[in-house]
């Protein structure tokens, strides 16, 4: 008889086994532009919060303030007892700044991308990029709908998909607006043009462009000139926010259905009122601080310009998230590691959060970093590309990035 706990050794629990190299749930004791871990002081080039709000004592303050008003949980579900004020007012200024009707917020930000699964069914077909996080395909599979996937960024492929689909179906396309691991934009006017012509919705999840992209931070649409354009915006309040939670913005009618038929919406107690607090902070902060998204695109110019005349391979990104492609997912721990022996703490991206053989060392810059700790970043590629030069792959040729989106 089979054993359903006969699976617990995952490839990637596998990998890990097998390697000298311990990226993953490693304790950090300190918190910033610089960690603490394993007793060393480290630059932190690989955490998401790109405006460095999660430590702004404007946005801890707020946090404190509620919690000593309302407690740390709010023990309920939005739908029974856990909403508070603090919901609705986060709801309110998130709407009015990404541009849409109403928001919802939920404890999560994949549980924000969940919710999609309440508006499909067996009728419907999803038209998704393949690069697409791991929520959104959740989200897909929950919801029962026909999954087609288009090559990453391919508007010709998407079209043809969309052509090809069967009359009478409900079509929605899903995309991430900025991705999180190649760092590049999806294709957003010609989605909106794809999906004009063939009658689809559009979702887009801006976790990682919302706060950053646009002049005024409000992501890719704002970048685009698209606001108002996409029918469902999507995020998360763990990255430029500096918090937890996420959001989804969009027409009143259709934000009113997920408030009452997203199962991840109705069964899950409610965001913490911290953490809601929070993001309310943060919200005013980058609408007051542009030059904190200004200082996170400098860096990114520098580094993309410096790892490229390394011969590092970054691929197509233009934006803070920085991939260093490596291929093999044993060298990409590898690479890690010496990374880490070199002061500077990095994200190992292998299977299945990329393809098998586009294993990546992701490098994502914060406004709280100086001059200096870039240099350092600089200097610990440096020193892994002359110490592991023959197993790494050919250098691609150096020359300037493409101009960096700000």
């Amino acid at each position: 008889m089979a054993d359903v706990f006969g699976k617990e050794r995952s490839a990637l629990h596998r990998l890990v086994a097998q390697s000298a190299s311990r990226p993953y749930y490693r304790p950090l004791t300190a918190r910033g532009a610089e960690v603490e871990l394993d007793g060393r002081t480290v630059v932190m080039a690989g955490c998401n919060d790109y405006l460095g709000l999660s430590a702004d004592p404007r946005v801890t303050e707020a946090a404190a303030r509620a919690l000593r008003r309302y407690g740390v949980s709010c023990s309920g579900s939005r739908v029974l007892n856990g909403t508070l004020a603090l919901h609705e007012e986060l709801e309110g200024r998130l709407a009015a700044f990404v541009g849409g009707e109403a928001a919802l917020v939920t404890t999560t930000g994949f549980q924000a991308n969940l919710a999609l699964a309440a508006l499909l069914d067996e009728r419907d077909a999803v038209f998704a990029d393949m690069s697409n996080h791991a929520s959104l395909v959740d989200a897909v599979r929950l919801g029962g709908a026909a999954h087609h996937r288009y090559r990453h960024r391919d508007l010709g492929h998407l079209g043809r998909l969309l052509a090809a689909s069967e009359p009478g179906r409900g079509r929605l396309i899903v995309t991430d607006g900025m991705f999180s691991m190649e760092g590049d934009l999806c294709p957003l006017p010609g989605i909106v043009e794809l999906a004009r012509r063939h009658g689809a919705r559009l979702v887009v999840d801006g976790a990682h462009d919302i706060g950053l992209l646009g002049a005024r931070g409000r992501g890719v649409s704002e970048h685009f000139g698209l606001i108002g354009e996409v029918d469902l915006v999507t995020g998360t309040l763990s990255k430029c926010f500096g918090s937890v939670g996420g959001m989804l913005v969009g027409p009143a009618s259709v934000v009113e259905h997920l408030r009452h038929s997203a199962r991840s919406v109705l069964f899950s107690a409610a965001m913490p009122p911290a953490s809601a607090a929070a993001a309310l902070a943060s919200l005013r902060i980058i609408e007051s601080e542009p030059e904190r998204r200004r200082r996170v695109f400098g860096h990114a110019r520098r580094l993309l310009a410096g790892l490229r005349s390394l011969g590092w391979d970054t691929g197509d990104s233009t934006t803070p998230v920085v991939p260093v492609y490596v291929g093999d997912s044993r060298l990409c721990l590898r690479v890690w590691q010496e990374l880490l022996d070199a002061g500077v703490f990095t994200n190992a991206v292998v299977a299945p959060a990329v393809a098998r053989n586009r294993a990546l060392i992701r490098v994502t810059p914060q406004a709280i970093h100086t001059d200096d700790h870039i240099s350092r970043v600089l200097d610990a590629f440096a020193r892994v590309r002359r110490g592991l030069g023959p197993l790494l792959p050919a250098p691609g040729v150096p020359g300037r990035p493409e101009a960096v989106v700000a």
